[in-house]
């Protein structure tokens, strides 16, 4: 386990790399340091051998409450340009992983506290959690890829609704408009996501990578050009060598070891 000063960690589980937002104090509020760590923990992650990665809270009650208004009251316009970098390159360090990111979220995941977990591929919320985009009730609005991520995953009309409305929105209805993506009981989200995170892990590397690409790229392109590039990412899994250890294994009824 590394650890890491104000508010991030870095914790191996096995096949699973843990990213845990840990600033107790401030409500894991994301302040320009803790974006630097985020982006240096996604880098550890990078050069580790992790199959899957988490991000979690180990803040009772809160995910992440968005970003650190107190440091930003103290910030002059060139100090909040700057910091707009650092934030843009927390976001990005998420959305790029090249292992897929499970979400585990309980209690306020408001703000660009909920893009980061719209920077995931998978959000598993327990029933404490709330989330919402309420930048606009500061004279803001979302820019950790709010207004591109949430309409891709729940729909413009849905999206107009948090984002214009600023509204928080609890877990059962979150789950109902698409906002999450499974809804476990009270004090389960972590546990939830590393059993999702290590299903994944167990998986074929190859297949899952080129898998997730095409899904990700769906959202960009027609149908006629998505399927171009399904068929292209199952030709490069089908002729893998993971393909054959796939296929060995299950006619010599054994788990794979994928190579």
């Amino acid at each position: 386990m590394a650890e890491k000063d104000n508010g991030v960690r870095v914790i191996a589980r096995g096949s699973v790399a843990e990213i845990r937002m840990d600033r107790g104090e401030a409500r894991n509020a994301l302040s320009t340091r803790m974006a630097e760590l985020l982006v240096e923990a996604a880098g550890e992650i990078r050069t580790g051998g992790a199959r899957a990665a988490l991000l979690t809270s180990g803040v009772a009650g809160v995910f992440c409450v968005g970003a650190d208004l107190k440091e930003r009251n103290r910030l002059d316009d060139a100090g909040f340009a700057a910091q707009r970098e650092v934030f843009r390159a927390a976001f990005g360090a998420l959305r790029e992983m090249p292992i897929p990111v499970v979400a585990a979220v309980h209690g306020f995941a408001l703000g660009g506290g909920y893009e980061l977990a719209l920077c995931c591929d998978l959000i598993v919320a327990d029933r404490t959690a709330v989330v919402g985009l309420p930048e606009v009730t500061r004279g803001i609005m979302p820019g950790g890829g709010g207004t591109q991520l949430l309409p891709r995953r729940a729909g413009p009309g849905v999206a107009a609704d948090l984002i214009l409305t600023g509204r928080h929105v609890a877990a059962e209805e979150a789950a109902r408009l698409g906002l999450i993506d499974r809804l476990v009981d009270e004090g389960s989200d972590g546990p939830v996501a590393l059993e999702v995170a290590e299903l994944i892990a167990a998986n074929s590397p190859v297949a899952v990578r080129h898998a997730r690409h095409a899904i990700r790229r769906a959202l960009d392109v027609d149908l006629a050009a998505g399927l171009d590039i399904e068929d292209a990412a199952w030709r490069s899994a089908a002729f893998s060598d993971d393909r054959r250890e796939g296929v060995r294994a299950f006619v010599e009824h054994r788990p794979p070891r994928w190579p």
